[in-house]
């Protein structure tokens, strides 16, 4: 991220503009589980509403600097925060009941490490689990705010065959200003050697 963007997602005004009014419509109509992997924490914008909505929340952020930042601002047993890469998810098949990724995508320095990083959240989510993430359209725009920085743009319209080649159903993509919000769901029932295999309880 450029200074503007560690400027802005540090303030308080952001943090409030994702407790009242992104993440209640990015996460309207789904279901988290009790266990939410939230990618790309940053600043922790998100965070801690997402402690109040699921028992248990495990941070996953690139940046060690913002991970200590993001410690030091949530203490508490509910939360585990982690340094890594989304392309290349430390955690085993299965473990996550939802994962939520606001502003994320852009930010990886490709199309196939985007493709990587959905397929390795697939990979994590138990059958029946959710994705939901946050995007902002491509334009000069926000092409300037990225100045110096990381932007590879995710079109809507690339979503829904994307999602689906790495084993997504359920999929939609709703509009709203400059952004747009993609859900998608690992399938309830998945066939293991032949044999189905039915969503965990706590999913």
């Amino acid at each position: 991220m450029n200074r503007m963007e560690h400027f802005f997602c540090s303030t308080a005004l952001w943090q409030s503009m994702t407790h009242r009014i992104l993440l209640p419509w990015v996460l309207s109509g789904g279901r988290l589980g009790d266990h939410v992997l939230e990618i790309g924490a940053g600043y922790g914008a998100a965070t801690g509403h997402l402690l109040k909505l699921v028992p248990r929340v495990t941070s996953l952020e690139y940046d060690p600097r913002l991970l200590q930042k993001l410690k030091a601002k949530h203490q508490c047993a509910e939360l585990t925060p982690l340094c890594g890469d989304a392309a290349t998810l430390p955690f085993a098949d299965r473990s996550f009941s939802s994962a939520v990724a606001i502003l994320v995508l852009h930010h990886l320095k490709s199309r196939e490490l985007q493709d990587r990083a959905l397929a390795e959240v697939h990979r994590v989510l138990r059958p029946g689990g959710s994705l939901f993430a946050f995007e902002i359209n491509d334009g000069w725009i926000h092409r300037a705010a990225h100045y110096k920085s990381t932007f590879t743009p995710v079109t809507p319209g690339s979503a829904f065959a994307r999602l689906t080649k790495v084993g997504f159903s359920k999929i939609s993509v709703d509009f709203r200003g400059g952004g747009y919000r993609v859900s998608a769901r690992r399938a309830a029932e998945e066939t293991l050697k032949g044999r189905p295999v039915a969503a965990s309880a706590t999913a």
